[in-house]
């Protein structure tokens, strides 16, 4: 019994490390260094190993040899060869599908490089909640990637779930996000008895109709991917940052401070704008991670 015991739990360890997340990106849409800095950002531009890619992750299965990308930035011709050299070409050079959470420029741009002027792909989907589907279909350039059938768009239910592997499920859901041309998807990953949340991009936590402390808090989620546009107010000192509203990471990190450390390690810090100093302030960074907070850093990969 006790041979069959140790069987069963080896088999359940191998299921349950089947899939992995590579972190592709952390930075927020604009990049970093960004367009027009001449702060901290030059550092960057003298030395390669500073900078970030726009914010993008890769859910890796295994056991399929096949992975999913999640956002099509516009670093994403880089982020394809990049997972290439990070998973030492063991999996198709183009991902199985393309989930996008809504249509700013660092979460759709980089659909363009599988059109016919760079990669000509044929036939990838790409997952999105009706609005941002919409979009793809009937404004071009993208409308072009979809009548050449270089992509193939999917349109996804909210608060549904689909099964892309065995054993592998992402949930869709609405988050409060300025929607100018369509609205804003977080996203759930399930894979056995774990699972990831996603969400680059929301106004306030406040505005949502959820509970982000419920949410993190599920047993099932090992990771959560957390809007970490902006530090704190003032970080954007020529413009109104009510017309870019985001929770703060200060503001996160009040609503998680007085939770278990266990539950405030699971908090991966991601999409940080160019002004925010958890990019380039050690002090800051070191002040957020004692706390038990994690940062998203790029090239990491979660199993």
């Amino acid at each position: 019994m006790k041979v069959l015991l140790t069987i069963l739990l080896s088999i359940g360890c191998f299921f349950s490390k089947a899939q992995e997340v590579v972190v592709l990106g952390t930075a927020q849409d604009g990049g970093f260094p960004h367009i027009g800095c001449q702060n901290d950002c030059l550092k960057a531009h003298k030395n390669v190993n500073r900078a970030k890619y726009v914010t993008s992750l890769a859910l890796v299965d295994r056991n399929s040899k096949k992975w999913w990308l999640f956002e099509a930035s516009p670093d994403m011709d880089r982020q394809l060869q990049y997972f290439r050299e990070l998973t030492d070409g063991d999996y198709p050079y183009l991902p199985e599908g393309i989930f996008i959470t809504h249509a700013h420029i660092g979460h759709y741009t980089g659909l363009m490089f599988l059109g016919r002027e760079a990669l000509g792909a044929q036939g990838v989907k790409v997952y999105s909640l009706p609005k941002m589907s919409d979009f793809i279909k009937s404004n071009g350039p993208w409308s072009q990637l979809v009548n050449l059938k270089n992509i193939v768009p999917i349109t996804l239910t909210e608060d549904s779930a689909i099964t892309v592997s065995d054993g592998v499920s992402v949930e869709v859901f609405a988050v409060p996000h300025r929607d100018e041309y369509s609205e804003t998807a977080g996203f759930k990953v399930l894979s056995g008895d774990k699972g990831f949340l996603f969400i680059p991009d929301i106004d306030k936590w406040y505005k949502w109709d959820r509970d982000i402390l419920e949410m993190v808090n599920d047993p099932m989620i090992s990771y959560a991917f957390l809007d970490a546009t902006f530090f704190d107010a003032g970080e954007l000192p020529n413009r109104p940052m009510n017309e870019v509203p985001h929770p703060f990471v200060s503001e996160t990190m009040a609503l998680f401070d007085e939770e278990p450390t266990h539950l405030k390690r699971k908090i991966h810090f991601i999409h940080l704008n160019h002004t925010n100093p958890l990019l380039f302030d050690k002090r800051k960074r070191s002040e957020v991670l004692k706390k038990g907070y994690k940062i998203a850093e790029q090239g990491t990969t979660y199993d």
